[in-house]
């Protein structure tokens, strides 16, 4: 459920009808309904009350918006981050330093060092090589860094091939067989307090068995290694359940999800960890675009809208699918195209797609963007970089600016040599 309705034949966020967005903000525009966003929140929260001790940390890297992580730190949650910016994003946002976990293969020194001096909860280890650095750096420092080693537990999510992160092949982990041998090895480490596993098997799964499997296989482990003789009180169990992005399509729900892990983590003892990004914010927004011109093709026509594969990427990187729907539907539908104005024949959001009828000047929305979609945004063809909006009833505000071209370029400099 989100709270982008038609009202009056106006499609709203909440109580604002969008085209008073656009015409105050322009186009393209993401707008976020607050609404929508706490309700999923709650629904994830509360789905997981049936287990024991559980843990969310929100997948910053979905949605990175202050304001979204704002509304999120309210309801509890803590952030799982990617990069030293993101950390600095959840603390600026009022996440407890202990409630973030920093996942990720590539953790520079100075964003290890900037970790361990906040005081976050868990680093997340990708390799034995990290974990040694890691304790190097804590003990320097004098302190201790709790951490996890993330497992690739070799299971296929069944997702694009662009977003699944548990197969073999994948950068992400340590490899099964050889975890346990790791982990021995780090938990003597003076700096590091080993205290669990991760695993995280990709991202938009339609099926819980892939997940129950990687589950199954990690608790597994966990036996293996706590009969050895080490300790684990931590499990981190990832994110990847996925979101409807098409009309029709039925995905598991939060508390089905919440039932198979109790089922399978019944008797494990641990403190459970949770890292959900796309089920919490996909639903959350949409991109209002305006319908540049509708033109002529050989077999359908070209619906060309002023938002392009710059401001929402995942068309052109996987394929995606987003119902793209009028502002003001006037109930006749057409087969057409649909692309963005970028000189690149990859800036493309759909083919031979049957859509609401429109026409130059109309405005337009792609549904279920609130999850990587300003957040891939970048500035190509040196166009702006898309702004954001959040509602909240029948207020709103704008919660990130439209970057200019002739910003941009002021942050360039022309060397002497050059002049």
């Amino acid at each position: 459920m989100d709270h982008f309705e038609l009202s009056n034949g106006v499609l709203h966020a909440e109580d604002v009808a969008l085209p008073a967005i656009a015409a105050e903000v322009g186009t393209p525009v993401y707008v976020y309904s607050r609404a929508t966003l706490t309700r999923h929140a709650r629904v994830f929260r509360d789905a997981l009350g049936v287990l024991r001790n559980a843990k969310i940390a929100f997948a910053v890297k979905s949605n990175p918006n202050l304001s979204v992580l704002k509304v999120l730190a309210a309801e509890g949650y803590g952030a799982d981050v990617v990069s030293g910016g993101e950390m600095e994003r959840a603390l600026a946002a009022g996440m407890e330093p202990d409630g973030i976990v920093f996942s990720g293969v590539g953790k520079t020194e100075a964003e290890m060092r900037r970790g361990i001096e906040a005081g976050i909860g868990q680093f997340n280890l990708e390799s034995e090589e990290e974990g040694l650095e890691l304790a190097e750096i804590a003990a320097s420092m004098g302190k201790v860094a709790s951490a996890a080693l993330r497992v690739n537990p070799d299971v296929d999510a069944g997702t694009h091939g662009k977003i699944s992160t548990g197969k073999a092949e994948n950068k992400f982990g340590v490899p099964f067989d050889r975890a346990a041998a790791i982990y021995a090895r780090l938990s003597g480490l003076a700096g590091l307090n080993m205290r669990g596993l991760t695993v995280h098997i990709g991202s938009q799964l339609s099926r819980l068995e892939p997940l129950e499997a990687a589950f199954t296989k990690l608790g597994g482990l966990m036996e293996d290694i706590r009969a050895a003789g080490h300790t684990v009180t931590h499990m981190d169990l990832g994110g990847g359940v996925g979101v409807p992005y098409k009309t029709g399509e039925v995905f598991p729900q939060p508390d089905e999800y919440a039932e198979m892990v109790a089922r399978v983590t019944g008797n494990w003892g641990v403190t459970l960890m949770f890292e959900p990004g796309r089920v919490i914010t996909g639903n959350t927004g949409v991109l209002v675009t305006q319908v540049v011109r509708v033109k002529e093709g050989a077999t359908n026509p070209w619906v060309v809208v002023d938002a392009a594969m710059n401001d929402l990427a995942r068309p052109a990187l996987y394929d995606a699918w987003h119902d793209f729907v009028a502002v003001e539907p006037n109930g006749e539908t057409f087969v057409a195209n649909i692309v963005g104005p970028i000189c690149e024949s990859s800036d493309t959001f759909a083919m031979a797609r049957t859509i609401d009828k429109v026409a130059r000047g109309d405005l337009a929305v792609f549904r279920t963007a609130g999850a990587y979609g300003a957040t891939m945004a970048n500035t190509y063809n040196s166009r702006p970089l898309v702004p954001e909006v959040m509602v909240d009833g029948d207020k709103w505000a704008v919660v990130a600016d439209r970057i200019d071209p002739a910003t941009i370029l002021g942050a360039e400099r022309v060397p002497d040599f050059l002049k």
